[in-house]
């Protein structure tokens, strides 16, 4: 009898471990977005920016530096990051070119609920736009960690000559499911920004910065979507930088001013 009770409680402890396991995986699957998009951090009132494209559904708002220049450059920043924060470090190393940072929609005074699908088609239609208005000059692009999967579909959908990628991944899936082991999250996950798969697509120049103590995309993410990429990457290495304070090293801006740099 002693026995019979022991199984029981087991058989019960486990069918009880089993319903909260797959609970927590429907809560997963069902708030997924608002785990992976942090667009609170950076609201901001539209009055506050000089930039502004419509989209059928949205209006994307954001800021212009060094305004009037032949050459471009488009900016997409990384999660919870407020863009208008680089004005003053974009005008100072990179002042040949014109700037645009445009807030994802969702962040800053962007309207609209950010995911994979809206983001990526935003950044194309914006990225057309600013090509429209410098005809004879580059846009090159830039994308920093959330960023640089946007970044990276651009160049594999666009003539982008210049790509920078700051702290980037292979998949945004792959590296949630370094970060929460136990659950199935490559199957749960609905926003995936498969770089590995886009980037082979590419074939202009492209700049990778990667943080050796980065802990939210770690190193090895990096160095699976370089092996991907198909032609020369310049890598610039930071060992003592973690995924937010990388700009912060005083290599950080020269190695992006030196790759944007015109042609000799």
């Amino acid at each position: 009898m002693a026995e019979r009770r022991v199984r029981r409680v087991v058989m019960w402890l486990v069918g009880l471990a089993v319903v909260a396991y797959l609970g927590l995986c429907s809560l997963l699957y069902l708030q997924q977005r608002r785990l992976i998009y942090y667009p609170q951090f950076t609201r901001v009132a539209p009055a506050q920016t000089d930039f502004a494209f419509q989209r059928p559904d949205a209006v994307l708002r954001g800021w212009v530096v060094n305004p009037g220049r032949q050459d471009a450059v488009l900016y997409f920043g990384g999660n919870a990051e407020a863009v208008e924060a680089n004005r003053d470090v974009f005008a100072q190393w990179l002042p040949s070119r014109t700037v645009y940072l445009v807030a994802h929609r969702g962040y800053g005074a962007s309207d609209g609920e950010p995911s994979e699908a809206a983001l990526l088609a935003d950044a194309l239609a914006v990225y057309d736009d600013i090509a429209r208005r410098h005809p004879d000059g580059d846009v090159a692009v830039i994308g920093r960690s959330l960023g640089s999967g946007v970044a990276t579909h651009v160049a594999s959908e666009r003539p982008v000559r210049h790509l920078v990628l700051v702290t980037p991944f292979d998949s945004l899936a792959a590296v949630a499911q370094s970060h929460y082991p136990v659950f199935p999250v490559r199957l749960l996950l609905k926003d995936r920004y498969d770089s590995a798969a886009r980037l082979p697509g590419y074939g202009g120049n492209l700049l990778v910065l990667r943080a050796g103590r980065d802990t939210v995309v770690p190193p090895a993410h990096t160095d699976r979507l370089l092996a991907s990429f198909k032609g020369r990457a310049r890598v610039v290495d930071f060992p003592r930088a973690g995924h937010d304070d990388l700009s912060t090293d005083p290599a950080y801006w020269p190695a992006i001013r030196d790759f944007l740099a015109p042609a000799a």
